[in-house]
C-alpha cells in the first residue's frame, strides 16, 4: 500500500504531509502507518514507517525528528539530530537548518505545523486542549521569530484533529476554559447527556493561530474519532476498550 499523506495549500512549495494511517509496515490494531515509538507496537516496524515518512518529506531517517510530547507550551529550536534517548520533553520544534525535519505525534490532539518560505524555517507543534490553551501555537511563532521568521509571512496547517461532534467533555472541563475567557463559550454546545458538552478543539486552535497573526492558515477539519479508515484515535480506542492504538504523524522539512 503507497504511503498517504494530506498536503495543505496553505503550506504549497514546503516539504510537508499530515501522514495518514496508510502506507506502513505495522500489523494488526497498529495498520499500518503507525508513528508511536510510545505505542507497544513492533520498534522494527515503527523504525520503517517513520523512514518511510522521512522520504517522504526529503530527509534521512535520522534527521527526522520528533520530540518526546507532554502536553506543554514549550517549543524549542534545533539545528541537529539527537541520541534516540535523548529527545527533548517538548511539544514544539522549529528550525531553520537544511537536511532535517520536524515532526509530531496525534491521535486526536492538534497536530500544526508551520513555514515562512522566505526565511527558511520550519516549525511542528503537538496542540492537544492543555497545549492550545495554555500557549503552544504562541510559543511556536514566537521560536519561529526566534530564527528570522517574519509572522506575516508565516503560513501554518491544522492537520486531523478530533472534530467537535466526536469530543464529549464534562461541567469541570467546560467551567476550567470559561474560568480562563468566558468567550470560549462559543467552542462548546450541549450534548445529549445532561451538564455535558461537545467541545471544537480545531476551533480554539485556529482562533489562537488567528490571534497570532500569522499570514495565512488552513484548517483542514479532519476529524480523526469518524474516519477509522485513515485515522488513529485515542478516544475511539478507550471507548471500545482496546488495548493501545497507533500514532498518526505530520511532518515538515527543509531537504538540503
Amino acid at each position: 500500500m503507497t504511503l498517504e499523506a494530506i498536503r495543505s495549500q496553505a503550506l504549497d512549495g514546503v516539504s510537508h504531509g499530515f501522514f495518514t494511517r496508510k502506507g506502513g509496515a505495522s500489523q494488526g490494531i497498529y495498520a499500518s502507518l503507525n508513528g508511536g515509538v510510545g505505542s507497544q507496537d513492533d520498534p522494527a516496524a515503527v523504525a520503517e514507517n517513520r523512514a518511510r515518512m522521512a522520504a517522504f518529506l526529503g530527509v534521512a531517517p535520522e534527521n527526522f525528528l520528533v520530540p518526546y510530547q507532554i502536553h506543554s507550551a514549550d517549543a524549542r529550536t534545533v539545528s541537529a539530530p539527537w541520541a534516540a534517548d535523548a529527545r527533548p520533553r517538548c511539544d514544539g520544534l522549529v528550525s531553520n537548518t537544511p537536511g532535517l525535519g520536524l515532526g509530531v505525534t496525534g491521535a486526536d490532539c492538534g497536530v500544526l505545523l508551520m513555514a515562512d518560505a522566505r526565511a527558511g524555517v520550519i516549525g511542528a507543534a503537538h496542540a492537544g486542549w492543555k497545549g492550545a490553551l495554555t500557549g503552544m501555537v504562541e510559543a511556536l511563532v514566537a521560536a519561529m521569530e526566534g530564527l528570522g521568521a517574519r509572522r506575516e509571512n508565516i503560513s501554518g496547517a491544522l492537520g486531523p484533529t478530533i472534530g467537535p461532534q466526536s469530543y464529549e467533555v464534562g461541567p469541570e472541563f467546560y467551567a476550567r476554559f470559561i474560568g480562563e475567557n468566558a468567550d470560549y463559550a462559543r467552542f462548546f454546545t450541549p450534548s445529549r447527556q445532561a451538564e455535558h458538552f461537545m467541545f471544537d478543539l480545531p476551533g480554539l486552535i485556529e482562533l489562537r493561530v488567528e490571534q497570532a497573526g500569522i499570514g495565512r492558515f488552513d484548517n483542514t477539519r479532519l476529524d480523526t474519532y469518524s474516519d477509522e479508515e485513515r485515522f488513529f484515535s485515542y478516544r475511539r480506542t478507550t471507548h471500545r476498550k482496546e488495548p493501545d492504538y497507533g500514532r498518526l504523524v505530520a511532518g515538515v522539512a527543509l531537504p538540503a
